[in-house]
């Protein structure tokens, strides 16, 4: 299987992941009161997602993680659009990301250019298209085989783009990780990455243990790296420590800043998470994550300053 981290861990030894797409397009004015959060953008603001891909490349990030989180067929058939429009908004997800990509690089002299980002194509829990929290629980009461079908078509529209892997990301429970496992192997030639949300240092959203997903993940070729996302940062190191006991895959994390959700009101609780990333990000490194960055809540300024802590 083709290692896309690679260049990165030879050249310093570390990947920086970017940081929080949804909460950065909010933050910046953009209306994400709907069922189809940060994707509703592909439709109605494509250049503003443009604009957060392009300055956290600036930051620092290797790789880009695209605006299809939230995107399923189902939920954009809600909306009136086919299944071949769908799949547009999938491969659009993608060009945004690439044309940042291709304008950073542009601000480069060819002799300076600094390696290629990589784009990961977001593959979000079943829960985040039911938009009511259950993302956060894993409760979902659907079959691995129901969950896979449920996936497929997502997986296919993004491996038919420049994707360079999958970010199969902030996955509450073992059925659905073992449902992206089974999916993924429809699609032989392309790698991915494995991240769940945990509800503390040693078990996932739905209470399951990490150390039984991870392994999951092991078994999968295709996946190049495992580890946690969207999970407050107090528990990432005891999580790694965990994860790196029963796997010799690259570990990964990209913690949101550990504020409260509150699913009822569809939004973060203020003041109730860390103020900064950096210090936390260097004991990530040391408890063996090679893959560090954001997720919900974090910014631009995060990003750089981890960045920074590894330069």
């Amino acid at each position: 299987m083709h290692h896309p981290f690679a260049p990165f861990l030879e050249t310093k030894g570390i990947v920086i992941i970017d940081g929080a797409l949804a909460t950065e397009l909010e933050r910046r004015g953009a209306d994400l009161g709907d069922a189809l959060w940060s994707a509703r953008l592909l439709v109605d603001a494509p250049e503003l997602i443009r604009a957060v891909h392009l300055d956290y490349l600036r930051a620092g990030a290797d790789v880009l993680i695209t605006a299809s989180y939230q995107a399923s067929v189902a939920g954009f058939r809600r909306r009136g659009l086919d299944e071949a429009q769908v799949a547009d908004l999938f491969r659009l997800s993608v060009r945004l990301a690439a044309e940042a990509v291709e304008e950073y690089l542009a601000a480069f002299p060819s002799e300076e250019r600094p390696l290629r980002p990589l784009i990961a194509g977001s593959i979000g829990p079943y829960g985040a298209y039911l938009a009511d929290g259950s993302e956060y629980r894993g409760d979902y009461g659907l079959s691995v085989d129901a969950l896979v079908a449920w996936h497929r078509p997502r997986m296919a529209a993004l491996a038919q783009t420049e994707a360079d892997l999958l970010a199969c990301e902030t996955i509450p429970c073992l059925a659905e990780a073992e449902a992206l496992v089974q999916a993924l192997a429809e699609f032989p030639t392309m790698p991915a990455w494995l991240s769940y949300s945990c509800r503390d240092g040693a078990t996932l959203a739905s209470g399951e243990s990490l150390q039984a997903a991870v392994r999951l993940a092991e078994a999968s070729e295709q996946i190049v790296a495992v580890g946690v996302n969207c999970t407050a940062p107090r528990y990432v190191e005891s999580l790694l420590i965990a994860a790196q006991s029963v796997t010799h895959k690259l570990l990964l994390c990209y913690p949101n800043r550990g504020e409260t959700w509150d699913a009822v009101a569809r939004g973060w609780v203020e003041d109730t998470g860390v103020i900064e990333l950096a210090a936390p990000a260097q004991r990530w490194y040391a408890a063996g994550a090679r893959l560090i960055g954001g997720c919900c809540r974090t910014t631009p300024a995060d990003i750089a300053a981890i960045a920074q802590a590894f330069a």
